[in-house]
């Protein structure tokens, strides 16, 4: 096999129907710095492939004989052996429920266009996370039952910070306004932006966070910041 060229995007497929493997792999092999290491037909041969080809982003299909892409979600986020694109057609509030609980890094649809697909490659494997946008605007409230209250648009004169929930307790400041930022979906480069920090110095916040509050992605990190009230 030829070796991948450094920053190539490694890609595993999993999709139980082989026409539609092989039209993403038309897509993304014709990229050049996206690879496809792997094809799976079914949820166990996905996280096999996971952990026999260890690539950087999983394309997983949600309704597959057999283990489905949920749990073959889960088994792959929690072994960190790739981050996981859910590709599916269905854009059902329990689907997009249950494929960011299970630790997916994003959500989109097999509508969309190639170029939304290769970008959302890409963004999944440099760390952000991908929502389609057929559910962005109600996914996190949906995910984390009914919205808090706005918090107001600017600091209040003598309020004290919101970070007495329990699940904050070790994050430092900085580290609360970077999970805000994840709560509003910013991505590393949008963290950067706001905070006034470099994009590398935002992917190390994003991992500290991450790790402390003992989440495998970053959508599900946006879910505590909603669950928190800091989104």
């Amino acid at each position: 096999m030829t070796q991948a060229s450094p920053g190539t995007v490694r890609v595993l497929i999993a999709d139980d129907h082989a026409a539609i493997r092989a039209g993403l792999r038309m897509l993304l092999d014709a990229a050049d710095d996206v690879e496809v290491v792997g094809e799976a037909a079914d949820g166990d041969a996905a996280v096999t492939n996971a952990r026999a080809l260890r690539p950087d982003v999983v394309l997983m299909d949600l309704r597959m004989p057999g283990t489905d892409g949920i749990a073959a979600t889960r088994a792959i986020a929690a072994e960190g052996l790739a981050d996981v694109l859910v590709l599916t057609t269905f854009d059902l509030d329990e689907y997009v429920d249950g494929a960011l609980r299970a630790g997916a890094a994003g959500f989109l649809l097999k509508t969309a266009e190639p170029a939304a697909l290769l970008d959302a490659v890409r963004r999944v494997a440099a760390g952000d996370g991908v929502l389609a946008p057929e559910v962005t605007r109600r996914v996190l409230a949906q995910l984390s039952g009914a919205a808090p209250p706005a918090p107001p648009a600017g600091p209040v004169p003598g309020a004290a910070p919101r970070t007495t929930d329990p699940r904050l307790a070790d994050l430092t400041p900085r580290e609360v306004d970077v999970l805000g930022a994840l709560g509003r979906g910013l991505s590393n480069q949008g963290i950067a932006d706001e905070l006034v920090i470099t994009e590398a110095t935002a992917k190390t916040h994003v991992s500290r966070v991450l790790a402390k509050l003992g989440v495998v992605s970053r959508m599900q990190a946006a879910i505590v910041a909603r669950d928190v009230g800091l989104a």
